[in-house]
């Protein structure tokens, strides 16, 4: 039996385990349901052209984070890059962020969305929903020509059930005078925003730094590993393919329904209640290799518009070069949903295609390659119940020794880096502090008596 059992080898897992060995413990295994490791951190390389799934990109604000990287991959061997992102609406191409670059669009739009701003209804009072965050803080027109369209795109989600909990700083704040400035003049002021700088791997796509850290460890991973179940009582997992696994602490970092779905709880445990509570989405990332050099100098697009089913193309040999041969460019598109058909997301598939390539103008014998990667978790539904009773029910199970963390283990829209510092911080809570210590913050004694989610 291993005091510690990691389940999942993306990003996080593989953090929590380097930084248990960083701290000289080894007692731990981790396993994986895919033949390699990385998650969603992984690319696919065919024909010359490298895709990842969906775009990923590193972002640091984190001195250790930065350090981690240092460490872990080298600069030498990454890509610094400043953001060339935008927005197309009213068939005009903006600055991102849409906010303060206006300039461009229709007058008729550029002063509804300046005077939504100064007529909006400031309130001291913590926003219900994100559509009523969007008009206190931003107004009617940006919420019209910009904000609601493209998280509905997003999310697929009706957005009276979305908290504005998720915005933090992935959307970045105004003035009045930005918005003027923004809106009579060209704005090449790129340094606005989380995403304003970040790095690429020169090679490799984003599975390279993957590869790295996963060679940084001397613990083996354990790769087609599918968990079955897990027996909260008994402390055992078993997996699909027969092997179980005796564990004193669990760290979980697979997405919180799945592992839900496979627990079999104790007598005094309710955790399945949870499950229709639970929301996420679901996204197709389709990519091309297109048979033309610079097809695109921008890195990536958003579109707000009905029109366009997707809401983000990029262009990953802007990335690096080695993402397409030479004399050839690549490009990724995403588009999401919520328990639709088949038929209806193959509908979706086709109607994006064409809408890209009418576009760009791309001719369909420049296509050398399609690629079609389906994400069946991918952004997290901040909807109420989950701001509600999340952190206790993350709780209870720390509780009864299972740390679930990382994006989809502990429910989150989060970054590379959050990803590396939660398996950092779950590293030093399980090798510091006594095996009952929660991991997470402590809920309020309200949160404590919540049990509508049981």
């Amino acid at each position: 039996m291993a005091k510690i059992v990691i389940v999942g080898a993306g990003l996080t897992g593989l953090s929590a385990a380097y930084h248990l060995e960083k701290r000289n413990f080894f007692d731990f295994t981790i396993f994986e349901k895919e033949p390699i490791a990385g998650g969603l951190c992984r690319s696919i390389t065919q024909n010359g052209f490298t895709f990842d799934f969906t775009g990923h990109l590193l972002h640091t604000s984190d001195p250790y984070f930065k350090k981690f990287i240092a460490d872990i991959v080298s600069f030498d061997n990454l890509e610094t890059i400043n953001r060339r992102s935008f927005v197309y609406s009213h068939d005009t191409f903006t600055r991102y962020p849409f906010q303060i670059n206006l300039f461009g669009l229709p007058s008729s739009v550029i002063a509804e969305c300046i005077q939504g701003y100064v007529e909006r209804q400031k309130s001291r009072h913590k926003s219900h929903s994100f559509p009523q965050w969007v008009l206190q803080n931003f107004g009617s027109g940006f919420a019209r020509h910009f904000f609601l369209p493209f998280q509905r795109k997003i999310f697929s989600y009706d957005l009276r059930g979305i908290t504005a909990s998720w915005t933090g700083r992935f959307v970045p704040k105004t003035s009045l005078q930005e918005m003027i400035q923004g809106a009579i003049q060209d704005n090449t002021d790129e340094t606005i925003g989380y995403n304003a700088h970040f790095y690429y791997p020169k090679s490799g796509g984003i599975q390279f730094w993957i590869d790295k850290l996963r060679n940084q460890l001397t613990t083996p991973i354990h790769t087609n590993y599918q968990v079955e179940h897990i027996d909260m009582n008994k402390k055992i997992i078993r997996f699909t393919n027969g092997h179980e696994e005796e564990f004193g602490q669990l760290i979980n970092t697979i997405p919180l329904d799945n592992f839900i779905h496979m627990l079999k709880e104790k007598p005094n445990t309710t955790f399945k209640h949870a499950l229709t509570k639970l929301k996420c989405n679901s996204v197709v990332n389709f990519n091309l290799g297109i048979n033309r050099p610079n097809l695109s100098e921008k890195h990536w697009i958003y579109f707000p518009e009905k029109q366009f089913p997707f809401y983000r193309v990029g262009f990953p040999h802007n990335f690096a070069r080695s993402t397409a041969p030479a004399n050839c460019s690549s490009l990724y598109g995403e588009f999401s949903h919520v328990n639709i058909s088949k038929k209806r997301i193959n509908l979706l598939l086709q109607a994006s295609l064409h809408q890209i390539k009418k576009l760009l103008k791309i001719a369909d014998n420049e296509i050398l390659i399609e690629k079609v990667i389906h994400i069946s978790h991918a952004y997290v539904i901040y909807n109420f119940w989950r701001e509600k009773y999340l952190p206790s029910l993350l709780n209870q199970l720390a509780n009864n020794h299972i740390f679930s963390i990382g994006r989809y283990g502990a429910w989150k829209y989060s970054s590379m880096q959050e990803a590396v510092l939660d398996g950092k911080k779950i590293a030093e809570q399980l090798t510091i502090l006594p095996a009952k210590t929660s991991y997470y913050e402590s809920p309020t004694p309200s949160q404590e008596k919540q049990k509508e989610w049981i």
